[in-house]
């Protein structure tokens, strides 16, 4: 299989993978070859330059330095955390911090409004309760108020020297100077 197929097929191909073993298949290339034609001392030689080689492919690999920034992000790199690069990082903290207090500011203000929300509803139902009091003690009045209740306290509290008068109301007429 060539290295083009091996890209498609392996979702995790990477470009520094194939850098480690090409170097690490060329590695012990040169050491079937020493070992068949060379003495043990140049074997030896070989193998410690493989294990260096090696090593250093690996401490290569394991450097945090970043990878040139694509112009374009694909739905692989963004789903396996490429895009959260440390250089990518650094050039959008102020964005994501701006980002951050605008949640902080929305929620906050979200929170403030419900808040808010239940207190009008709370007051609203006091409301109406405080209504329906007013109409029924305004009711109450208007019955105590009518002359047929008035003549019936008048008669059950017999101490009171106030009675219905028998004339008519009439006019006094007065004359202007």
């Amino acid at each position: 299989m060539n290295h083009q197929e091996q890209h498609i097929e392996d979702p995790d191909y990477d470009q520094m993978t194939d850098e480690v073993l090409a170097k690490d298949l060329e590695s012990s290339e040169d050491i079937e070859d020493s070992e068949d034609s060379e003495s043990s001392e140049d074997t030896e030689n070989s193998e410690k330059s493989s294990k260096a080689s090696i090593k250093e492919a690996i401490q290569e690999a394991a450097r945090e330095d970043e990878k040139p920034a694509s112009s374009s992000f694909t739905l692989r790199e963004i789903l396996g955390g490429d895009i959260l690069s440390t250089k990518f990082l650094r050039q959008q903290i102020w964005l994501i911090l701006l980002v951050a207090i605008f949640l902080i500011i929305y929620v906050g203000n979200r929170y403030s409004c419900q808040k808010k929300m239940l207190t009008i509803n709370h007051l609203n139902k006091e409301l109406v309760v405080q209504r329906y009091k007013m109409l029924s003690i305004s009711s109450e009045l208007t019955e105590r108020c009518r002359e047929t209740q008035v003549l019936q306290m008048l008669r059950e509290n017999n101490d009171t020297t106030l009675h219905i008068s028998d004339l008519p109301p009439y006019v006094i007429e007065i004359p202007e100077e």
